[in-house]
């Protein structure tokens, strides 16, 4: 059993929780973020915090949260993280928060009363290293036709929502970023989130949250899959575009060649990326055709997509392709004549 865990047992105390927030220039949903969680219902023993991480903002962000450490001063912190960057602002969370475990929400969602005590209870014992809740839309939310969310095609995963069903168990997915949680000590021995993922300026590849979930998974660590813990998140208008989904699913292919981290092998490109590559050329006519042949608006799409994330990878490939042999064209002569001798 983890040590804080028989800690626990042995004074009857209850663990100590970090509610993570990072946000940038959303200073209006953050209200609303901040309010719901701020009405969480939790036992009277119970210790928690809700420390929210302003990256970089030029809004009222500041603001925000101010009013919302005076009101509650015993439960909320603010901190400033100046390099932009997602993944940067959860990292300094990780390092500044005082919790045992650490629960992830995001500034446009707004969670239920009994979220973060459903989210978190299972991580008391030691079966459950992780859990993920349930994202669902906002009850506005007013579904395109053309956009499947349920059966074969769904694509809710692109708007951040998340749903397996009402029955709890073990995941075999990695959780969303804006309802998850996880002990802290799993950061300290898996490393925090990859910076080279999440929205940053010039960029809005993300997945930095579904690569360390499958970084868990695939280290065979246990994740709980907790459908009483629920978040509702908005999805403003420019969502819900056709354009806003192909250039997710482009960035979406790019995201998954990033997460593939192997020694270079040919011409300083990792094989894996040229299994990648070939297995992309030889996809892309296929799922072009079937774009082009596809019956019903929502298939279609889909299928379309699919074409959008092959690009992605293909395009990702060229890049780390290209910069792998500009660095070998101008690497030192000193440095070439070891590498030959």
């Amino acid at each position: 059993m983890h040590r804080s865990a028989v800690l626990r047992r042995r004074t009857g105390q209850k663990m100590k929780i970090t509610v993570v927030l990072c946000t940038y220039n959303r200073s209006e949903s953050l209200s609303k973020a901040l309010s719901s969680v701020a009405n969480s219902t939790l036992p009277e023993s119970a210790e928690w915090e809700v420390l929210v991480v302003d990256n970089n903002s030029s809004d009222q962000t500041h603001k925000v949260a101010g009013e919302f450490c005076r009101q509650y001063p015993s439960r909320f912190r603010y901190i400033f993280e100046p390099h932009q960057g997602k993944s940067y602002a959860l990292n300094t969370a990780i390092r500044e928060a005082r919790g045992e475990v650490l629960a992830f929400m995001d500034d446009d969602v707004t969670v239920e009363q009994t979220w973060l005590q459903n989210l978190t209870s299972g991580l008391e014992g030691e079966e459950w290293i992780g859990a993920g809740g349930r994202i669902l839309p906002a009850r506005t939310f007013p579904q395109p036709q053309w956009l499947p969310l349920q059966g074969p095609y769904n694509m809710g995963g692109m708007l951040a929502l998340f749903d397996l069903g009402e029955i709890a168990g073990r995941l075999d997915t990695a959780p969303f970023g804006t309802n998850m949680a996880f002990r802290k000590e799993v950061f300290q021995k898996y490393g925090g989130f990859r910076t080279d993922l999440g929205p940053c300026p010039g960029s809005e590849i993300r997945n930095e949250d579904t690569e360390f979930g499958r970084r868990l998974l695939a280290a065979g660590e246990r994740l709980r899959y907790e459908p009483s813990a629920v978040v509702y998140h908005a999805v403003p208008d420019k969502r819900l575009k056709k354009e806003y989904f192909l250039a997710f699913w482009f960035d979406c292919g790019r995201a998954t060649i990033r997460e593939t981290e192997q020694r270079p092998s040919i011409w300083g490109i990792p094989r894996r990326y040229l299994t990648l590559l070939k297995h992309s050329m030889v996809l892309a006519p296929v799922k072009t055709l079937q774009w082009m042949f596809a019956f019903g608006s929502q298939t279609k799409f889909y299928r379309k997509c699919w074409v959008w994330y092959t690009a992605g990878q293909i395009v990702e490939i060229y890049r780390r392709w290209f910069i792998a042999t500009s660095q070998e064209k101008y690497r030192s002569p000193n440095t070439q004549t070891e590498r030959n001798g």
